[in-house]
Order: C-alpha cells, then sequence, then structure tokens
C-alpha cells in the first residue's frame, strides 16, 4: 500500500471517532458515557480475539495491558471525567495537545527526525479546535484541566510505546487485546458509577451496534495500522479530523448553527492536517523506512490484517484453535518484501 493510500485510510480512523458525539446523544442511553465505552471497547476486542484465536505470549502479556489502558481504558476514563467537570470545548480543547505530546516524544523518544512543520501543524491544529469548540466565558475547574491534559497524554505515550513496542503479533489479534484490556479497566468503574441500565431500546442497540462495529473495529484496526507505518507526529496530527467530523454532524443532521469564528477554525484544522501529511520534496537517505515497522524499519509482520507468520517469529506462540482463512492468513511467501516499499515511505 502506497503512502497517500495510507494516510487517507488512517484518516477514517478519526472521522469515524467524531461520529460518536452524534450517536452518543441520539442513540444511546442518557448519562450513561463509561457505559457507553465499555461495550464500545470489550465486545469489539472479544470478536477479534474470537476471529484469530491467538494469545499472547511472554512479554505481550503486560505490554498489551499497557498499551489497552493507555489508548483505550484509561484514555476514555480521563476523558469523561474531564467531559464531566468541564464545558465540552475546554474538554476538547484540553485533548488536542496529543499531537504536540506526539511530537516531542517522537524525536526524543523515537528518534524521528525533527522537523519544523510537524510542530507548526500540530500546534495550527490544536488553535483550531479551540476556535471550533470554545465558547466565550467557559468556566475552568483544576481537576477537570488535570483530567483533559492527562488523557491527551495517555493516548500520546500510546502512541509512542506502539512504535516503539511494534507488534509481535498480527494486526487483527494486536488490536483486540487492547481493546479487551481497555474494556476491562472500564467495566468496574462503570457498575460503580453508573449501574446496568434497567431496559433498552431498539435504538440503544443500533447505537451500540455502530460503536462496536465501524467506531471500534474498523477505525482501530486502521489507526494502529497506521501508527505502526507512518511517523508518530505524521499520524497524531490525523486526530484533529474527530472533533471536525464532530462538529459537521452536529450543524448537518442536528441543525446546529456555526459561527464564523467555526469555520475558520474548521480551516485552520484542515490546513493542520494537510500541513503534517506534506512530504520533503528531497527525499532523506538516511531514514529506513518500511509501512508497518516500529519506527520505520523492516517489520517481518507487515501492516495488513493476516496473523504473523508461522516459522521462527511464531514458533512457540500458544493458540486456541485452528488458525483463520481468509483475510486473516498470513501473507503469502510472494508478497512485496519491505524494501520495495522504502521509497514511497521515505518522506
Amino acid at each position: 500500500m502506497n503512502r497517500t493510500r495510507m494516510i487517507a485510510t488512517t484518516a477514517l480512523a478519526p472521522l469515524l471517532w467524531g461520529t460518536t458525539y452524534l450517536t452518543t446523544t441520539e442513540l444511546l442511553p442518557p448519562d450513561r458515557p463509561l457505559l457507553a465505552s465499555a461495550v464500545r471497547a470489550l465486545p469489539a476486542g472479544l470478536v477479534l480475539i474470537a476471529l484469530t484465536r491467538t494469545l499472547p505470549h511472554g512479554a505481550w502479556w503486560w505490554k498489551s495491558a499497557v498499551l489497552g489502558f493507555l489508548n483505550i481504558g484509561g484514555f476514555f476514563a480521563l476523558l469523561f471525567m474531564s467531559a464531566y467537570r468541564l464545558p465540552g470545548g475546554v474538554s476538547a480543547t484540553l485533548g488536542a495537545v496529543h499531537p504536540l505530546i506526539v511530537a516531542v516524544l517522537a524525536v526524543a523518544v523515537l528518534r524521528e527526525p525533527h522537523r519544523p512543520r510537524t510542530w507548526i501543524a500540530a500546534g495550527l491544529g490544536f488553535v483550531g479546535v479551540g476556535m471550533l469548540v470554545l465558547s466565550p466565558g467557559a468556566a475552568l475547574d483544576g481537576i477537570g484541566v488535570a483530567a483533559g491534559l492527562l488523557g491527551g497524554t495517555s493516548s500520546a505515550l500510546g502512541v509512542i510505546l506502539t512504535k516503539r513496542w511494534g507488534r509481535p503479533v498480527g494486526l487483527v489479534s494486536f488490536t483486540g487485546w487492547q481493546l479487551v484490556w481497555g474494556g476491562l479497566v472500564l467495566v468496574p468503574p462503570m457498575l460503580v458509577l453508573e449501574g446496568i441500565p434497567d431496559g433498552v431500546t431498539t435504538a440503544n442497540l443500533l447505537g451500540f451496534a455502530w460503536l462496536v462495529g465501524p467506531g471500534a473495529i474498523v477505525a482501530y484496526l486502521l489507526w494502529f495500522r497506521g501508527v505502526l507505518a507512518l511517523p508518530a507526529a505524521q499520524v497524531s496530527v490525523l486526530a484533529f479530523l474527530a472533533p471536525l467530523m464532530a462538529t459537521a454532524l452536529g450543524w448537518a443532521v442536528l441543525s446546529q448553527t456555526l459561527t464564523w469564528l467555526q469555520g475558520v477554525g474548521a480551516a485552520v484544522i484542515l490546513t493542520s492536517v494537510m500541513l503534517g501529511q506534506a512530504t520533503s520534496r528531497t527525499p532523506r537517505a538516511d531514514v529506513p523506512a518500511s509501512l508497518g515497522s516500529p519506527h520505520g524499519g523492516r517489520d517481518s509482520h507487515h501492516h495488513g490484517l493476516g496473523r504473523p507468520p508461522t516459522g521462527r517469529a511464531g514458533r512457540g506462540q500458544p493458540r486456541l484453535g485452528r488458525p483463520a482463512r481468509g483475510v486473516l492468513a498470513p501473507r503469502h511467501a510472494g508478497a512485496r518484501p519491505a524494501a520495495a516499499t522504502a521509497a514511497r515511505a521515505r518522506r
């Protein structure tokens, strides 16, 4: 898959996440954000694990739990704590620090090249989100502000560690176990703070189905594939598309009005996303590149939806049953080697 297509498919993830607000307000039981988050994560993860029937092995047991907490469980909990204590616009703006933190850690931890354009794009996106969602006179709460900043930091650390550790298993299992761990983190506070609803309607079931299918399974498969294939700072800028999609749906479906400032903010966000994905005219020969690798280097599992290949890499890995076929099967021996994609993935 070439670089442009990889960026386009990765961008679908935050666009799908942007539909969460509309789905929650129109289809789900009211005032149950933790229920929505737990139902979104845990069933989706169980579905993916059932498809792959692959257990973690070795260090991947605790690494998948850490990534599940940072990327999903802890992030969702902090996000909703911030949303409850702050106006929605303030909470969304605080969460937009994610690309800025990733830009710093990508250079410091992953040794990605320092590119001023990436910093400018992250800064523009942060300003654009503020213009899009902030309202005049928004009140601040210390705990809410801290939760919002910690939520953005949690997801940023999740991206960095995903790149740092890579994936020792196929993408479906890699994504599934993170969703399961994240969902398990959310279940206890959901039961204590919200409880189980007395009943669900057909609309509720449709909303949950959307969150589990496109909102979790499809979105996180595309997101983690992009995180592994693209530079961390570059892919994180795409997250600004989520509040943009939420605002656009509010205007188109719920007939919410937009001000000229929000229109300018939307334009600033689009500019930041395009700037963040722009490539240098002169390719850098010193940057190893292969789509799907932890740091842009060679990745024996590539970036597709398949299980890891058999042989030395998969020897000793626990199995729950017969390997799945179709899109879950490993790539054939004649698949394009990682070196063939180097020219496309260079920046």
